[in-house]
């Protein structure tokens, strides 16, 4: 299934003198590249749903398990070290299963990476200690953070160069329909008196299902079996991570990468993930019971709205970099960034405040994950692409684990509007990095 899958798409799009045609970017399309986004997206999207099933659960679950004595400041120190284990894991993921995904194959590496984030999900519904918690975070992260990289370069590799940065940025939005998928689950389920947040996690076994349809249904890309014959006669090495630093392109490369991932982690998970404690302090700053399903409720619809303006901002980029670049693209992500996510802590007092402000601030911060799906594989020559993306963006994981931990120091010293405020200045080191940045609109995928 390799050559006429990945080819065909790009045939159909030239006419006798090979000059591409304006045809629009899906024209020629073939099922079975779709078929590969779909996959590739709903890999994407239950990773995503993972990722915030925890962000809203977080609080709820760290009350419970650190019993009823435990202050708000216990559970936001807690809820720092927690999150850090989940960055820390998905690093460790990130980085491991990139290599695996260049020797092993795409496909492969998504079913076992799929396998464990589901898995240890709803472990983490079980656990009995913050520490059993903390634990299942991590190991969850692993398969969080090795899913990307397998997906990305699988979505990369299978498209035609023309329509690579449209469909890469679809698998990216798509990760905001998971984020409002688990705001659904919390919505409907995480409220409940009978501890709602044990089925939250329960619930986030599911994805699982989909590894039967990636092993049955989804083959390894041409350029990857390509790679594979090429190393099998042992010309080259399939994701040597040392490779990644033999050369002063690649160097450059990958330092740029990293620089750029860890920006957008440390706005992510050390700030923009910390809206739902926003809003839970402006409605019940006592913390009163009475009022928990109701703000629950709130947190869930407020969350819901950042993801939807995530969606649009993921789609916003990948057309500005169309249009002006990587860079350019970069650059308007990282303006908006510094002057929104401020603003949104500032201002938000009520619900009302929440509805408005929390999909612009999901819209920019979310909009640079999409930068990092689309330029990271474009990077890298195919024996590399996965290593290379899975390093780049998980390394900067390493790098930003002790964001959440930080914020949640500084939310305890200063309160959380003006940790908010402080930790955005890190949106500036992103402007600095794109002065080294390559431009790799309109160019092939290197070999």
């Amino acid at each position: 299934m390799g050559k006429n899958h990945d080819d065909a798409g790009v045939r159909s799009s030239l006419p006798r003198g090979g000059v591409e045609t304006s045809a629009p970017w899906y024209h020629g399309i073939t099922r079975y590249q779709w078929l590969v986004l779909t996959v590739a997206s709903l890999g994407w999207a239950f990773d995503t749903m993972d990722q915030w099933l925890y962000v809203l659960a977080r609080q709820p679950a760290l009350r419970t398990l650190l019993g009823p004595l435990a202050s708000d400041a216990d559970v936001a120190y807690y809820g720092g070290i927690v999150q850090t284990c989940l960055i820390l894991g998905w690093a460790t993921g990130g980085v491991f299963f990139g290599m695996v995904g260049d020797r092993w194959g795409r496909t492969r590496t998504m079913a076992v990476t799929v396998l464990l984030y589901a898995g240890f999900t709803g472990l983490s519904g079980l656990t009995q200690t913050w520490q059993q918690f903390a634990a299942c975070r991590f190991l969850t992260g692993l398969g969080v953070g090795g899913e990307f990289a397998a997906g990305a370069s699988l979505v990369a590799e299978v498209f035609p160069e023309r329509a690579r940065a449209k469909a890469l940025g679809l698998m990216q939005a798509a990760a905001a329909i998971g984020n409002m998928m688990a705001a659904v689950i919390n919505l409907t389920i995480g409220a409940a008196p009978w501890g709602g947040w044990r089925w939250v996690f329960g619930v986030g076994v599911l994805p699982a299902f989909l590894v039967f349809i990636i092993r049955l249904m989804v083959k390894e890309p041409e350029r990857w079996q390509h790679a594979h014959e090429i190393a099998a006669r042992g010309q080259q090495k399939l994701g040597a991570i040392q490779d990644l630093f033999t050369s002063p392109d690649l160097r450059r490369h990958t330092l740029v990468g990293v620089s750029l991932a860890a920006v957008g982690v440390v706005g992510f998970w050390g700030i923009g993930t910390w809206s739902p404690d926003l809003l839970r302090q402006a409605l019940n700053p006592q913390n009163l019971p009475d009022l928990k399903p109701a703000v629950e409720r709130a947190a869930s619809l407020s969350i819901m709205g950042q993801n939807a303006g995530a969606f649009f901002g993921i789609l916003a980029w990948a057309l500005l970099a169309e249009r002006i670049g990587r860079r350019g693209a970069f650059l308007a992500a990282f303006l908006g960034c510094m002057v929104v996510v401020p603003l949104t802590f500032s201002l938000v007092t009520s619900f009302t405040h929440a509805v408005f402000l929390f999909p612009l601030m999901g819209f920019v911060t979310t909009s640079l994950f999409a930068g990092y799906t689309i330029y990271f594989p474009e990077l890298y020559p195919t024996r590399l692409r996965a290593t290379g993306t899975g390093f780049c963006y998980n390394v900067a994981r390493y790098l930003a684990a002790a964001a959440p931990y930080t914020f949640g120091r500084l939310r305890a010293v200063y309160g959380i509007r003006q940790a908010a405020t402080i930790m955005s200045t890190v949106f500036l080191l992103g402007i600095v990095t794109l002065a080294f940045a390559p431009e790799t609109k309109d160019k092939p995928l290197p070999e």
